[in-house]
């Protein structure tokens, strides 16, 4: 039980706070070097940080040139609605994520935050994304029922196949960030 025991010691917490601002730092210089040029103020992005080997910041319209899924599922008032969008695996693969056999040991503590224009904010451990781990499907969609979605719904939603509360079908989806668990 010394795994959970809680101390407070100030030079722990200034060191916390250091790499903290470091990580975020890092990401920052991180974006910049790599090339990545921010969107148009009138353009919606989803960026993708964190623990990943290329931070990205992908566009609308660069999303329509990634590989497509579509879900028929059922949404939160019972109607049937079909989702278009980009398998999250996709983007996490693009950004340098471990999936697939790369996904094992200390990998598995990895975790995703999803989090929206307001705040919102979701978790999943990185195993759900995973096609090799899951047959279940999870989606960043840009278009329902063959229209693209606007606010409070999208641009971006999180579709999560054959959940039953949509708790974690976060909306208007601005960043993915992949952790690791202690």
């Amino acid at each position: 039980m010394d795994q959970f025991r809680f101390t407070s010691s100030r030079p722990k917490v200034v060191r916390r706070a250091a790499l903290v601002l470091g990580a975020f730092a890092l990401i920052f210089c991180g974006t910049l070097s790599a090339g990545v040029q921010p969107a148009t103020s009138d353009q919606a992005t989803v960026r993708v940080t964190g623990k990943v080997e290329r931070p990205l910041v992908v566009s609308e319209a660069e999303l329509q040139s990634f590989p497509r899924k579509h879900l028929t599922v059922t949404d939160e008032k019972g109607a049937q609605v079909i989702y278009d969008g980009v398998p999250v695996a996709e983007l996490l693969r693009r950004a340098g994520t471990p999936l697939g056999k790369q996904l094992k040991g200390v990998q598995m503590r990895l975790f995703v935050v999803v989090g929206a224009s307001d705040g919102y904010q979701a978790v999943f451990a990185l195993p759900e994304f995973d096609p090799d781990f899951t047959d279940r499907a999870i989606i960043l969609a840009d278009r329902k029922n063959g229209k693209a979605m606007q606010s409070p719904e999208g641009p971006f939603r999180l579709i999560v196949e054959g959940e039953k509360r949509h708790a974690r079908w976060v909306r208007e989806v601005t960043m993915l960030d992949v952790e690791q668990a202690q």
